[in-house]
């Protein structure tokens, strides 16, 4: 037989070994994956639904007063600076008061002139030379300038600002010499007894929330800040903030650890619901399948099943099952993402 024959003959029969072999096999499957992962037993106890939300320390609405120029005048003297503590009645500023002097003298001959155009027309209608609607209209215009007068002299006394209660002062808005336009705050005053921390929640979150409820208050941004006590939701605002797109949820803390500062920023934790008889599985035990979650429940021997799960409500640290899993059964937690259905599950300790 020709060398090149005999090499391809021999081919042929390896190839066909190795084909038989390839179907022998097939015959068995091997056995399970063997993982190594952390173990937890779902447990039943009563499950506290939280919401965590970062706000701000601001001042309740009784205890902020914003003091603004009764009409458009310049700042004459400034006497008081942010983070000054001044009593009730004290003055803040003074803008200057010529322009309302004057005001309220003209006020006042525009009600003398008033006064005698009634008279007149009142005795001229009783000896009935005169309509008595000439007598009306001469009221009406007395009524109008009588009211222009105490506008007017009640401005006078409202160019000195004065505080309308005890506290700290929190902004100075003015510059001395500056024009001041009325409705611009020109001083404003917080009490620092009266103080609020208000939280931002999405719609959502806020209608999970309702007065009454208690909330953990820390300083910063994060849970993990200095602690400041416990307080209680006041109230759910039932509008929306259009520039932040949030709800404020306003808490009240009686006896914070320490004094607050207006402005500075606080994390909360609200506890919203209590599930009285609650399934609860550590949050490292859910796999997200789709839409939705699955758990890894270990049996007798150690195998692990997938089964798809109901999740409730959630923590930092636990997920409430509400259909899916029982009290008592034995869940993958650490490792879980690793987990095929059937493995062999080898307990890790923490």
């Amino acid at each position: 037989m020709p060398r090149f024959l005999m090499l391809c003959v021999l081919m042929v029969a390896a190839a066909s070994c190795r084909h038989g072999g390839d179907e022998g096999d097939d015959t068995g499957a091997g056995p399970p994956p063997v993982v190594g992962a952390r173990i937890a037993q779902a447990t039943r106890h009563p499950f506290v639904e939280t919401v965590d939300a970062i706000g701000t320390v601001a001042a309740r609405p009784w205890g902020l007063a914003a003091l603004s120029a009764p009409a458009t005048a310049r700042v004459a003297r400034i006497d008081v600076s942010v983070g000054e503590r001044v009593h009730a009645g004290e003055t803040l500023a003074e803008l200057d008061r010529a322009p309302f002097f004057a005001a309220a003298r003209s006020a006042q001959a525009a009600v003398t002139t008033a006064q005698a155009n009634f008279d007149r027309a009142t005795r001229l209608a009783d000896q009935g030379i005169a309509p008595r609607k000439d007598a009306e209209t001469a009221a009406a215009d007395l009524a109008q300038t009588q009211a222009a007068l105490a506008t007017a002299q009640r401005n006078v006394d409202l160019s000195t600002l004065r505080a309308p209660i005890a506290g700290v002062v929190t902004r100075v808005n003015a510059v001395l010499g500056q024009s001041v336009d009325p409705g611009q705050p020109v001083v404003e005053v917080a009490d620092p007894t009266a103080l609020d921390i208000v939280l931002a929640l999405s719609p959502a979150l806020a209608a999970r929330v309702h007065s009454g409820d208690s909330v953990s208050l820390v300083a910063g941004a994060s849970a993990g800040g200095e602690a400041l006590g416990k307080g209680l939701v006041q109230s759910v605002a039932v509008t929306l903030d259009s520039a932040t797109r949030s709800v404020g949820v306003r808490a009240r803390l009686e006896h914070p650890a320490r004094a607050l500062r207006i402005g500075e920023t606080v994390f909360g934790r609200i506890d919203a619901a209590v599930h009285a008889d609650a399934v609860s599985v550590p949050i490292q035990a859910l796999v997200p399948e789709g839409e939705g979650y699955r758990v890894y429940v270990v049996d007798s021997s150690g195998v692990a099943h997938a089964r798809d799960v109901d999740v409730g409500a959630r923590t930092e640290s636990d997920a409430e099952i509400l259909k899916g899993v029982a009290a008592g059964e034995r869940v993958v937690t650490y490792g879980a993402y690793g987990v095929a259905d059937s493995a062999k599950i080898v307990p890790v300790k923490p």
